[in-house]
């Protein structure tokens, strides 16, 4: 998913301003700190509709007070599948049909019990091309499920998903695909309860008409304030051991460092670069590699960057390690699309570094004059970090290229609606973090049928590559078919620029016990205790 949140979305915000802004409303948090969890947002979620949410900041509060069939085992170092609503699975037809049998006895915040259907009704509501989603292509393996998401099919009942007698869920794929399970710990995959949504309409996801399956329940949502979450006594799992667990939205990280050091954060992630050198030698430090991406996409559609010629000059004339480098978090420099960690991590592929090569392309792309090469403008979401690799950027375009960059930044929400725009940028920031542990999570990202993929551009020989290797299950094949489709991704076509491979740089406070550090950054309060 977008990594925003947890990274990123943050726009300028003064302490004194947070500080007074909590003054305010000092009842709403004052909760027994034995009791809470602090913990910080970087932006303000842009929505806790799960089937419309596409960010990891929404995603963090989402997972909390929701469920889905399976779960990670986030103290597995493999990140395998637990059962959550779904006790159990098993596949049949060489894994094209999956059966789950849930879990009886579960209630909603308001009573009512979870049943299957309510998990068919989810899915109609993602697929369906009124919901919009970008996530609507997750389950596209589905059988019909594309054919409904674009209009062909009308009939729900002939997407490849329903309940059998028994009571258990029946999913029938379109072709054989291992890893489908783990398709279903991601948000935009959860149950909902459609009477809910048709009573409230787009307010359904206010804290007096929500209702969800979590170990948490969404009490209230001061906008731009905090978030506060209280324990789910009827959890299936039951209640939590942490009663409260309220998110302050800080949106500068130095504020947010603040407060960490004054006890009223306890879990503080993204922390800023320029403080790593001092920050890593504290013992609530923790770091570790993130199945994650940072990268750049460019607009295929607006000259210069319509021109293939134009977008691999830029991509050999950016030095991913200079950038690193400046960082000094631990980031791995990429030219290739899979993260460092996960199957298909190719980093052969990609075009290297190349300054002379940079040069010569510009010049057969009919820029040989460079007073003739138009102001390229560059946007990112506003965050101190991603604007010190837009300066980089601008600065090694003008040293290598001799090419001006304009920079312009926007706060997260309004950054994603330019991004869905007919008037995207040349070039725009952005990351992807693992929805699950597998590639076909990563190139997904840049078919032609993503909702996610902002370029502009599509492939068809790319687009059948990805299809193709979902449907293998062999692993050497897999791998053949993801390095052909990244040669074409980040070599030949160029929509996209890798820049490093993510390491999440954390803060986490002593008395926090439980918290399992982990390779797609997924934050469980219901595993967390205090001490």
């Amino acid at each position: 998913m977008p990594l925003n949140s947890r990274f990123w979305a943050i726009i300028f915000l003064s302490a004194a301003f947070f500080f007074s802004g909590c003054t305010k409303k000092k009842k709403s948090y004052d909760f027994d700190p034995k009791n809470t969890l602090f913990s910080r947002l970087g932006a303000e979620p842009p929505s806790l509709d799960w089937h419309k949410s596409s960010d990891t900041t929404s995603a963090e509060v989402i997972m909390n007070m929701m469920e889905g069939l399976v779960e990670y085992n986030l103290s597995d170092p493999e990140l395998s599948l637990k059962p959550a609503l779904a006790v159990k699975w098993r596949a049949e037809n060489k894994a094209q049909r999956w059966i789950f049998t849930l879990r009886e006895g579960v209630k909603w915040t308001d009573g009512k019990s979870f049943t299957a259907q309510q998990v068919v009704d989810g899915w109609e509501r993602l697929l369906n091309p009124a919901t919009a989603s970008e996530y609507a292509y997750f389950l596209f393996g589905v059988k019909n499920a594309k054919a409904y998401n674009s209009g062909k099919i009308k009939d729900f009942s002939q997407v490849g998903v329903h309940v059998n007698s028994q009571g258990e869920l029946v999913v029938d794929l379109e072709a054989p695909q291992s890893y489908f399970p783990y398709l279903l710990a991601h948000h935009s995959t959860y149950p909902i309860r459609k009477d809910v949504v048709k009573k409230f309409g787009d307010q359904w996801t206010n804290p007096r008409n929500i209702q969800t399956l979590g170990a948490y329940r969404l009490v209230k949502w001061d906008h731009d304030k905090a978030i506060v979450l209280k324990a789910n006594k009827d959890f299936y799992g039951g209640e939590p051991p942490i009663k409260n667990v309220v998110l302050h939205i800080v949106k500068d990280a130095q504020a947010a460092l603040n407060l960490f050091d004054t006890h009223k954060i306890d879990i503080l992630d993204s922390l800023p670069s320029v403080e790593l050198k001092h920050l890593r030698k504290r013992p609530e430090y923790r770091t570790v590699p993130l199945l994650g991406i940072y990268y750049f996409g460019l607009n295929v559609k607006k000259k210069p960057t319509d021109n293939v010629l134009v977008r691999k000059a830029l991509s050999m004339a950016i030095d991913r390690k200079e950038i690193t480098d400046m960082l000094g978090g631990g980031q791995v420099p990429m030219t290739s699309w899979v993260p460092k960690g996960m199957f298909g991590y190719m980093p052969d592929k990609g075009l290297k570094f190349n300054v002379k090569k940079a040069r010569e392309l510009l010049d057969k792309a009919g820029y040989k004059d460079r007073s003739r090469f138009p102001t390229l403008k560059l946007l990112f979401n506003t965050n101190e970090d991603h604007q010190r690799v837009a300066e980089n950027i601008q600065a090694q375009l003008k040293r290598n290229l001799g090419i001006n960059v304009e920079l312009g930044n926007a706060e997260w929400k309004v950054y994603l609606s330019a991004l869905k725009s007919n008037n995207t940028p040349h070039i725009f920031r952005m990351g992807w973090i693992a929805d699950f542990p597998d590639p076909d999570n990563f190139l997904n990202l840049m078919t032609s049928y993503s909702a996610n993929n902002h370029t502009n551009w599509s492939n068809k020989e790319f687009d059948r590559l990805i299809l193709k290797a979902a449907t293998v299950t062999d692993k050497k094949e897999r791998l053949r078919l993801y390095g052909k489709a990244q040669e074409i991704l980040v070599e030949k076509e160029v929509p996209v620029i890798p820049i490093y491979s993510y390491v999440s740089t954390q803060l986490v406070s002593k008395r926090v016990l439980g918290y399992a550090s982990n390779a797609m950054g997924i934050k469980k309060y219901k595993e967390m205790r205090l001490q």
